[in-house]
């Protein structure tokens, strides 16, 4: 594992940083019981914009873009001349959907100066020593330039702000015009967290390997944005990328912003093809240049930001040997602040400890992930994906019951057949497994007689036939068996609320509590897919599709780490259009699947797999190595 951060000299109890720029006195972190302390005020913090040039001009209106970087500080290391390391969040929400469960905004008083930082960063980590840094993303709020949803203007707007810590930018003192400003008061060290679209910008501009990037801690991030509104060939349901970049647009962008509208536009056909645009929009591709540690956070049932995206983001962090850490909740769309509070603050603060401080408080040597079982109940693993992952392909083999088999260790011989409707429902799709679907075609194990652990990414293969000239497919694994799993988003806000920092005139430290949701189930999907059988041969040229000829195409399930009980039946779902995810192809079809061609590689990490199903009486099933990326 590769070292980073600065060289450490612990003396007096404080922390001499090196490798940064020249102080004029040691930072003035003091340390007790082996992390930071509260020992400055927030209340007489230092809070101020500066404006910094992105070397962009997004808008084509003559000007470089500035992005407004507003920033709370301790005051007294600056009266002493001492300097304070960075946390920031990049946002494109500040003044409209707001931030947290709460969606806060931003607020400043009649000088324009920032008064309400949202969430608790500032009112935890400013009196330990931090600073606080939340950027306006190009082309929204106060900021110039025009929102691009992942591409230069995006991640231009950290990593400017990362480069002015580090004197590397210019940055001034008003939008236009104004006096320089530098950033004599930080040491260069800095720190990128963020939910959703922040953790997105997080993971790309850590991407760009920019020197002062310590580590970032992206939360439901996008690690693709192809990933995020298409699926292996499909459009999925949930707009474009051109609208968002609208939706939070300030009036001035929407102004001049027109022809980057343009561009994202014709750079994202509906086909769901990839193209240039997406594969500039892709971090994956550029995940060798990070040099700061990464803290993945997601839900795994984030249907939003769908956890494909922290999948392929972590094989390549891995490839590239970044030291990292995971947590893996049963929630949706939730920052981990509203779904395991204490502990989240706990760890995230000795989290930036160790990387922005250089406290040597051993948290990369701890587990690497923690993974929610059920509500509330948390397991620690040592390494994630889980230990000794391989791939175990299962095959579909007919039954008994039309369109109703098992997964077996053998091929199957037979095809069987289901119509796409154009607007079928997954939730329909798994109830009543037994009993013949016109739209679906169910295969399962029988009860399984050990815990079986899927952790990674899956892979279905499919040999189809259709009887038109487009076909989209959707595949789901299921676990039959009850269970006690969170509900909807996972969280309900709760009426009593919880301090975490120092309170100060507008801006107060303390929040909803939340708790976690349940229902009783009897069947779950915890991995799900879908994919254009046109791109079977290739995701940025489509073939034509002949009626009444076969194909094959292997497509991505979503990742997942999930134990399948002892008893329980493990399923694998293949139909036509989710309605709920992915747009119908213009002549839905009957869809022939070839058992002999199609399959699933799953992800296991516990061996051996047994059942009292015939067609799985083997002691331990063949294993295969899982694809890093099957494009």
């Amino acid at each position: 594992m590769r070292r980073l951060g600065f060289p450490v000299l612990l003396a007096a109890g404080l922390l001499l940083l090196g490798g940064t720029p020249a102080v004029a006195a040691p930072p003035p972190f003091e340390l007790r019981d082996g992390v930071s302390q509260p020992v400055f005020s927030s209340a007489d913090a230092i809070r101020e914009t500066v404006w910094v040039e992105t070397g962009l001009d997004r808008d084509r209106d003559g000007v470089n873009d500035r992005v407004a970087a507003d920033i709370v500080r301790p005051s007294e290391p600056a009266a002493r001349g001492q300097r304070v390391p960075v946390i920031m969040d990049a946002s494109p929400y500040y003044q409209t959907l707001g931030r947290g469960n709460e969606a806060e905004l931003k607020t400043y008083d009649a000088a324009g100066k920032p008064v309400r930082f949202p969430l608790f960063y500032d009112n935890y980590f400013v009196p330990r020593g931090y600073a606080v840094v939340l950027v306006d993303v190009t082309g929204t709020s106060r900021s110039r330039g025009c929102l691009d949803a992942g591409g230069p203007g995006d991640i231009a707007s950290g990593k400017a702000v990362i480069d002015w810590l580090n004197g590397r930018a210019p940055g001034f003192s008003a939008l236009s015009g104004g006096s320089a400003v530098t950033a004599n008061w930080a040491t260069g060290a800095t720190g990128m967290i963020g939910k959703s679209w922040d953790g997105t910008i997080a993971n790309g501009v850590a991407a760009t390997g920019v020197d002062g990037l310590r580590t970032i801690v992206p939360i439901a991030a996008i690690s693709s944005w192809y990933d995020y509104y298409r699926s292996d060939g499909v459009s999925l349901t949930n707009g474009t990328l051109a609208n968002l970049a609208n939706s939070q647009e300030n009036s001035t962008a929407r102004s001049k912003c027109g022809t980057v509208q343009s561009e994202l536009t014709a750079g994202t056909p509906s086909n769901g093809d990839v193209t240039p645009l997406w594969t500039e929009h892709d971090f994956t591709r550029n995940a060798s240049n990070v040099k700061a540690s990464v803290f993945v956070v997601h839900g795994q049932a984030d249907l939003n930001v769908k956890t494909v995206n922290y999948g392929q983001w972590w094989t390549a962090l891995n490839a590239a040997n970044v030291p990292r850490k995971i947590w893996l909740s049963q929630t949706a769309h939730v920052d981990p602040f509203d779904f395991r509070r204490a502990e989240w603050v706990d760890t995230l603060h000795r989290w930036f400890d160790r990387w922005l401080l250089d406290v040597p408080n051993g948290i990369e040597n701890e587990p690497q992930a923690s993974i929610e079982r059920r509500p509330d109940v948390w397991v620690d693993d040592q390494v994630w994906p889980g230990t000794a992952p391989t791939g175990t392909r299962l095959y579909p083999n007919a039954g008994s019951v039309a369109g109703v088999g098992s997964l077996s260790t053998t091929p199957g011989t037979q095809t069987t057949a289901f119509t796409d409707s154009g607007s079928g429902s997954p939730s329909n799709w798994i109830t009543r497994p037994s009993e013949t679907s016109t739209s679906r075609v169910l295969f399962s194990t029988g009860a399984l007689t050990s815990d079986l652990r899927l952790s990674g990414t899956g892979r279905v293969t499919a040999k189809v036939t259709p009887s038109t000239t487009t076909a989209h497919l959707s595949a789901y694994l299921v676990d039959y068996g009850p269970a006690t799993i969170r509900s909807g988003e996972g969280i309900r806000t709760l009426t009593t609320e919880s301090c975490w920092g120092e309170n100060r005139t507008g801006d107060d430290a303390c929040y909803l509590d939340a708790a976690a949701t349940s229902q009783n189930v009897d069947a779950q999907i915890i991995s799900r897919g879908w994919t254009d059988l046109a791109n079977y041969a290739s995701l940025s040229q489509p073939r034509a599709l002949q009626a009444g000829t076969a194909y094959s195409i292997t497509f991505r399930l979503s990742t997942t780490d999930r134990v399948i009980p002892a008893g329980h039946r493990l399923a694998l779902v293949i139909a036509g259009t989710d309605s709920s995810a992915i747009v119908a192809p213009a002549r839905p079809p009957k869809l022939t699947v070839s058992l002999a061609g199609t399959s699933v590689l799953l992800p296991t990490a516990s061996l051996p797999l047994t059942t009292h199903a015939p067609a799985l009486q083997a002691t331990h099933l063949p294993v295969e190595s899982l694809p890093t990326d099957f494009r």
